[in-house]
């Protein structure tokens, strides 16, 4: 399910195209504020009366205390080391939602396959010495329908040794804090990007939907080839990423996405190598681009076809061993003029 690295700029050539420009349009006065937060950066553009950056920066510390598994005082740290602990609001949305989620893949998402990942080392760096053997054992650890929270509130594993990581679907949740966090203060035109993960609301300051770049499918495994292939327009929508087709690996000639399945336990060979969501809240967003990277096209289409206002655009490699794209009915919407 999960990627060996949570989630890849798979499509975007992040961010926002220029926003200044002609017409009669009206004019907006946005607070612009970006930095580094999860190990990634950030970008945030919004219309206020003043910069809230520190208030910002305060959500963004309170969230990271939560759902930052290398941090040790953080609520997922301490869930993880089977030590007591207060559940935030935090940590019980997105431990619901990935829950959710879980089921509505059919496992295919799930926020305990951290051991498996952890086994076949970033790039798959372990993948001569992993054998059947050490896939079974892990595998008896992970498992979302392992772990639960009680009536009290507290989190219950069939085996102590469980753990938790939302990386797959953190980021685009931040995002989804940060915009709440905005429009609390009667916000209504603001864009938050968190490493990748986006979610728009409103309009930019020429008064249109906010604009992102999306890369050509150029077969390049240096990553150093940008060619724009569409500009998207979002209003009032969240959009993720996950897999990377400049980031593959070959086995008998075919190429697959870095992505582990957790209930085989092995890297995922579906059709899929990037995903790109469209979504009411970029929590969902990401999580999906994550799950869907494990379920292949035609498993993808029939759950997303079950998710109303949910749109997606693949990556995947042709018999002819050409990159191309399939899109949902009503991606074309958000394709700019």
């Amino acid at each position: 399910m999960m990627s060996t690295k949570s989630t890849y700029l798979l499509l975007l050539s992040i961010l926002l195209l220029s926003c200044n420009g002609g017409g009669n349009k009206k004019e907006y006065t946005y607070y612009q504020e970006q930095g580094e937060i999860f190990h990634t950066g950030f970008h945030i553009k919004y219309d206020y009366s003043r910069s809230l950056r520190e208030e910002i920066m305060a959500e963004l510390e309170r969230f990271d205390q939560s759902l930052n598994p290398f941090r040790d005082d953080a609520v997922i740290t301490k869930v993880n080391r089977n030590e007591p602990v207060a559940l935030d609001s935090f940590f019980l949305n997105c431990f619901n939602r990935s829950q959710e989620i879980a089921q509505r893949t059919g496992g295919k998402f799930d926020i305990t396959v951290s051991p498996l990942i952890n086994a076949w080392g970033f790039g798959f760096t372990n993948m001569d010495s992993i054998t059947p053997a050490i896939i079974d054992s892990l595998k008896q650890i992970v498992g979302y329908d392992k772990i639960a929270i009680d009536a009290e509130g507290n989190v219950v594993k069939s085996d102590p040794r469980i753990t938790i990581n939302t990386s797959a679907i953190a980021k685009g949740y931040a995002c989804d804090v940060v915009g709440d966090l905005l429009e609390r203060h009667g916000i209504e035109n603001y864009m938050v990007e968190i490493g990748g993960e986006i979610t728009a609301r409103g309009v930019n300051d020429r008064g249109e939907c906010w604009r992102i770049g999306v890369d050509k499918p150029i077969d390049d495994s240096s990553g150093m080839q940008h060619e724009l292939q569409t500009i998207l327009s979002l209003c009032d929508m969240s959009l993720a990423t996950s897999g990377n087709y400049r980031n593959f690996y070959i086995k008998d000639g075919k190429k697959y996405a870095h992505t582990i399945d957790p209930q085989s336990g092995y890297p995922s060979q579906t059709d899929i190598l990037g995903a790109t969501v469209i979504a009411h809240d970029c929590m969902t967003a990401d999580a999906f681009a994550t799950a869907f990277m494990a379920m292949g096209i035609e498993k993808s289409k029939e759950v997303a076809a079950t998710l109303p206002g949910l749109h997606y655009l693949f990556i995947y490699e042709t018999e002819e061993g050409l990159l191309a794209t399939i899109q949902s009915d009503g991606f074309e919407q958000f394709i700019a003029d």
